[in-house]
């Protein structure tokens, strides 16, 4: 996996996905799906799925089309916001 040197740029919503994304996949040891991110977000499914997409689109994690639970971070760990 190639991840950037130079500090990626995120808004504060998208860096508490990220941080979601990191700490769900370090507690459950595989990604969260959506509907694990709408529920501790308590949002609807197609605005979870638009930041997926907007993550996706920034290069900030990489998915595997057509396959569950494969939202990969493409942020080190260090430049991830606190969970709030």
């Amino acid at each position: 996996m190639s991840i950037p040197s130079e500090p990626p740029r995120f808004t504060e919503l998208q860096g508490q996905y990220l941080a979601f994304i990191y700490a769900y996949s370090r507690i459950h040891r595989r990604a969260p799906a959506e509907a694990d991110m709408q529920r501790f977000f308590g949002t609807s499914p197609p605005t979870v799925h638009r930041m997926v997409l907007e993550l996706e689109r920034l290069g900030l994690i990489r998915r595997s089309a057509g396959k569950a639970r494969s939202i990969e971070l493409l942020v080190r760990p260090e430049a991830l916001p606190v969970l709030r």
